[in-house]
C-alpha cells in the first residue's frame, strides 16, 4: 500500500507538472520519495484536485508514522532533566530532533518574506521542512493570506520582519503553525537586528494567547540561512520566553519547547537556561 501511494502521488504531480513530464521515474522507493518532496518544494500555488490531495495526505500520513510523533508528555521538563527548582521550568523543554514531529498545538516556521515556503528542491531548511511535511495545502493558504494583504497594502507587499501568522498544519501532527519573518544578518550584529527578533517572539507569544496556545514549539529563528550568531539569538529568546511568562502567569501555558536541531545549540540553549533566573 505505502509503495502504491508513493507511485501514485509521483505520477500526479509529474502529470501535473509543465516542465518535467518526462522525467525519468526512479526505481528506489527513497529517490521516488526524494523526487515527490522535489515536486512539492517547487509547485506554485494553484487549486489542488480533489484526488491528487487525498492521495497526498495519505501518503504523507503514511511517512508521520514512519518518522513517529512526539508527545510533549515524552519531553522532560527544564524541572525534570535538571532537578531546578528555577521558576516557570516545570513549563520548559530542550528538545533537540525533527520539529516535524512534534503533536503540540502549534509550532514556529522560520518563514521568508514570501510567506510561501522554501521552493529549493529537497533544502534542508525548516521552511522546506514544514511546508513538506504539511502538504500543498500550505502553500495555498500562505497564498490566500498574502494576496489579502497585497490587496490591503498594494502589489509589492512582503511580510515584515517580527510579525507572527497563524495557519493551519495540515498534515503536520500539530494543530497550527505560526510563521514569522526573521531579521538577515550581513556582517555585525546590530541594535536592529536584537530588536526585530525579539518582536518576532512577542508576536509568537501575542497569539498564542489570541488563539489559545497552550503548547508551542519554538525554533532557533534566524540562525540558520539568516546568519544570526545563535548564543545572542538564544539568549533573546530564552528573555522573551521568561518575560512572557513573567507577565501572563494566569494564561494557561503548559509547555514551551526550546527545539534544537545540532549539538551545539543544545548546548547553547542549556547554558542560557542556566543562568536565566540570574539574568532575567
Amino acid at each position: 500500500m505505502k509503495r502504491k501511494n508513493t507511485d501514485q502521488l509521483l505520477e500526479m504531480l509529474i502529470e501535473d507538472s509543465q516542465l518535467y513530464k518526462d522525467i525519468k521515474i526512479p526505481e528506489e522507493v527513497e529517490e521516488k520519495q526524494r523526487l515527490i518532496r522535489s515536486f512539492m518544494n517547487i509547485r506554485m500555488p494553484k487549486p489542488l484536485p480533489d484526488e491528487m490531495l487525498s492521495v497526498q495526505d495519505t501518503y504523507l500520513q503514511e511517512q508521520l508514522l514512519l518518522k513517529g510523533m512526539v508527545t510533549p508528555s515524552e519531553i522532560p521538563t527544564m524541572k525534570e532533566q535538571y532537578k531546578s527548582s528555577y521558576p516557570f521550568f516545570e513549563k520548559l523543554s530542550i528538545w533537540q530532533g525533527d520539529i516535524t514531529r512534534l503533536s503540540v498545538k502549534a509550532i514556529v516556521n522560520a518563514a521568508n518574506a514570501q510567506m510561501l515556503g522554501c521552493f529549493i528542491p529537497g533544502h534542508k531548511c525548516i521552511d522546506n521542512a514544514i511546508h513538506s511535511g504539511a502538504g500543498m495545502q500550505l502553500r495555498e493558504e500562505c497564498h490566500r493570506i498574502m494576496n489579502r494583504r497585497r490587496r490591503k497594502y498594494g502589489s509589492q507587499y512582503e511580510e515584515p520582519t517580527g510579525t507572527a501568522t497563524l495557519t493551519k498544519a495540515y498534515n503536520l501532527p500539530c494543530d497550527y503553525v505560526i510563521h514569522t519573518v526573521g531579521p538577515i544578518v550581513h556582517g555585525k550584529l546590530t541594535q536592529k537586528h536584537k530588536d526585530d527578533l525579539r518582536n518576532c517572539y512577542e508576536n509568537i507569544f501575542q497569539c498564542c494567547i489570541e488563539n489559545k496556545i497552550t503548547s508551542i514549539a519554538l525554533c532557533c529563528i534566524s540562525t540558520g540561512e539568516f546568519h544570526f550568531p545563535k548564543e545572542e539569538a538564544a539568549i533573546i529568546a530564552v528573555k522573551e520566553t521568561w518575560n512572557f511568562l513573567k507577565k501572563q502567569e494566569d494564561f494557561p501555558i503548559e509547555r514551551i519547547i526550546f527545539n534544537v536541531f545540532t549539538d551545539k545549540d543544545k548546548k547553547i540553549y542549556e547554558k542560557v537556561l542556566e543562568k536565566c533566573e540570574k539574568n532575567f
